[in-house]
């Protein structure tokens, strides 16, 4: 072989080893650019959930939470003296103090109860009980706001009043001037010591709920009391009793500052417990 054709050949192998080289180079150089493009479609990727996370994140902070408005009042007077001394000596002249009843919450419920036996000896007497039980309701953004839940709780009582167990000559009347609302109940219970003669209002005044109930009785022989002069007289102290309310909340009570509540408050049950709030309603006295 000529030393022309040897060179030649040389060349050749050279040639081939530059083109080999040359591709190896590209394809080295082309990975990095495939990496440095992937890790941008991975990064976008990444920021554009980052945003819609955040941007719902900020819509929900910019929604409002639920709220509900303020009860008007935030607290309840003493029960044994929502009444005056002249008004519970015309209702139970014989009464001494009120027995108050248990509460587990005194600014959510309360109650008082007065017993009178006049003793007109081989005349008979005449028993007289007074009972003034109030509950407040506070506003609750799942049951709302407290004059709704304690208008609610006024219906109740009213029906619950006009459906006793035996009893008759049930009457009912509104009573304009107590309260926002108020409903006046009367009927006859026929028991073994005589028949008493049932009065009872409820009333309702802001976010709060009184209910006086009073009845009277002759015993032994004595007369039967006016059931007219009875109501009369309930009528009067349900009112004094509203006033004493709206009276322990001064003018306007939470009401005036139109604060918003915005989470549930503890509110009372629906129905008072035994201990706070006896219905004498169902259960008239007896003269113990």
């Amino acid at each position: 072989m000529s030393e022309g054709t040897m060179q030649r050949r040389a060349q050749r192998d050279r040639d081939q080893r530059v083109k080999r080289l040359n591709r190896v180079l590209v394809c080295a150089a082309a990975v990095p650019v495939m990496l440095v493009a992937a890790g941008c479609s991975s990064d976008s990727g990444s920021g554009d959930s980052t945003d819609k996370a955040a941007k719902a994140a900020a819509s929900a902070s910019a929604s409002p939470s639920p709220t509900v408005q303020a009860a008007a009042y935030g607290k309840l007077p003493e029960p044994c003296k929502v009444l005056s001394k002249k008004t519970l000596k015309d209702l139970v002249p014989q009464g001494k103090s009120g027995k108050e009843g248990k509460s587990d919450d005194i600014s959510t419920r309360g109650n008082c109860s007065w017993n009178s036996l006049d003793n007109n000896g081989v005349k008979g007497s005449q028993f007289r009980w007074l009972n003034v039980s109030m509950l407040r309701f506070e506003s609750d953004v799942t049951r709302g706001p407290a004059d709704k839940l304690a208008q609610e709780y006024f219906e109740k009582q009213v029906q619950d009043a006009q459906a006793v167990d035996g009893a008759k000559s049930a009457k009912s009347e509104p009573v304009p001037g107590t309260g926002d609302e108020a409903t006046a109940v009367r009927y006859e219970l026929k028991k073994k010591e005589g028949t008493f003669k049932q009065q009872t209002v409820v009333a309702r005044v802001e976010n709060v709920v009184v209910t006086l109930d009073y009845n009277g009785a002759g015993l032994a022989g004595d007369k039967s009391p006016s059931a007219d002069d009875l109501m009369k007289d309930a009528k009067k102290a349900a009112k004094e009793a509203v006033a004493a309310v709206s009276e322990a909340n001064g003018a306007g009570g939470a009401k005036a500052s139109g604060a918003p509540s915005k989470s549930p408050s503890k509110a009372p049950s629906d129905e008072p417990s035994n201990d706070a709030s006896e219905s004498p309603s169902k259960k008239p006295a007896s003269k113990s």
